[in-house]
């Protein structure tokens, strides 16, 4: 069946009770209809989403791998001016209090992020404002 073309004859042709029946089909069409753009909107955000913890997830690996070697670099390059023990202090504070920062601000961007299918959303509330004019 083609989406675009009218399920129904012209309003001249038609009584009240054929009208009501054609628009209670037509409706349930637009829902159907808007539930899939929903579905599809919502599995892209997911692909999205996936694809880029995957690569966060990689990312902070080696990176976790290039801190530690850092880390004690900076401790051994410490120990020679401070005690070793208070090298290894100083460098995991700064480390501490960056990993916090970084987790926050992780946080943050996915937060910002949401699964609000706007597309959706702002598609329904046309619907519905056609819907009300129509009803005029």
């Amino acid at each position: 069946m083609n989406e675009r073309a009218p399920l129904v004859a012209p309003l001249r042709d038609r009584g009240v009770a054929a009208l009501f029946a054609d628009l209670a089909r037509e409706a349930s069409r637009l829902v159907r209809q808007e539930l899939a753009l929903a579905r599809a909107e919502l599995v892209d955000r997911a692909a999205h989403l996936g694809a880029g913890a995957a690569s966060l997830a990689a990312g902070v690996a080696m990176l976790l791998a290039a801190l530690m070697a850092l880390g004690a670099a900076a401790i051994l390059a410490l120990a020679l001016v401070l005690p070793p023990w208070a090298a290894a202090l100083v460098v995991g504070a700064v480390l501490l209090l960056a990993g916090f920062g970084l987790v926050a601000k992780g946080r943050h961007d996915l937060a910002a992020q949401g699964f609000v299918p706007h597309r959706t959303l702002k598609t329904l509330r046309e619907d519905a404002a056609w819907a009300r004019e129509q009803m005029r």
